[in-house]
């Protein structure tokens, strides 16, 4: 079920509304079935593992922040084990299993998304869904992000995925907004397979995921000189 809420949160990132672009809400719904049919086996065999390796529950739902900032639910397959801190599993790290790595690096944790996309919560293409915790971390340059909305894959999956820095990526997501057309779409979702076959940009450097957004550091401003009368 969607989530309420959204930018209404973040008064200080006003956004405008987002430039249409034609054909891309019906080539992401027709897509996304024919890929639900296409993968049926392929989602009963994961789910399968999953409850093997993981048990149930088999799929993970978690709120993020889509169009507009409006919240949401997107579903995964589940990666990591319950967090249980008598047995240390608290960090990513610790509860991150071998099979949750391996899904993880085919991708095949983010085929339920295809459900989102079919739903409209996503598209095929775009920024990556984050947490609502990090609306009001953005800069103003940075929440034009949510111009559109949120992508299985997107511009920064395909130029370093997790190997990129919160800032590398963040501009990432607002040059795909500033010149998203379909062309455009196709080629990430051609880059976005090879990306995949090769496993690449999977973790960020010394993360076992990607770590948290804290916020863009602000530049300190200039120092003043003195313009007193010697």
């Amino acid at each position: 079920m969607p989530v309420p809420g959204g930018l209404a949160n973040a008064p200080e990132h006003p956004l405008p509304l987002p430039r249409p672009t034609p054909g891309k809400r019906v080539f992401d719904a027709t897509l996304a079935a024919v890929l639900l049919v296409l993968v049926t086996p392929l989602l009963v065999l994961v789910a399968v593992l999953v409850v093997v390796g993981l048990g149930r529950p088999v799929l993970f739902r978690q709120c993020r922040a889509g169009l507009h900032g409006q919240l949401f639910e997107v579903i995964k397959f589940r990666t990591m084990r319950l967090p249980d801190q008598s047995r240390g599993l608290v960090g990513d790290g610790d509860r991150l299993t071998p099979l949750g790595r391996w899904l993880r690096a085919t991708s095949l944790d983010e085929l339920p998304t295809l459900w989102n996309v079919l739903r409209g919560d996503m598209s095929l293409v775009g920024p990556r869904p984050l947490l609502p915790e990090y609306l009001d971390r953005y800069t103003t340059r940075q929440a034009r992000r949510h111009e559109v909305r949120p992508g299985v894959t997107g511009l920064a999956q395909v130029r370093g995925r997790n190997s990129l820095s919160w800032e590398e990526k963040l501009d990432l997501d607002v040059q795909y907004v500033d010149s998203r057309n379909l062309r455009l779409d196709l080629s990430i979702l051609i880059a976005t397979a090879r990306a995949v076959l090769g496993r690449e940009g999977i973790n960020a450097a010394g993360s076992a995921t990607m770590p948290e957004f804290l916020g863009t550091p602000r530049r300190p401003a200039p120092p003043q000189r003195d313009r007193t009368p010697a």
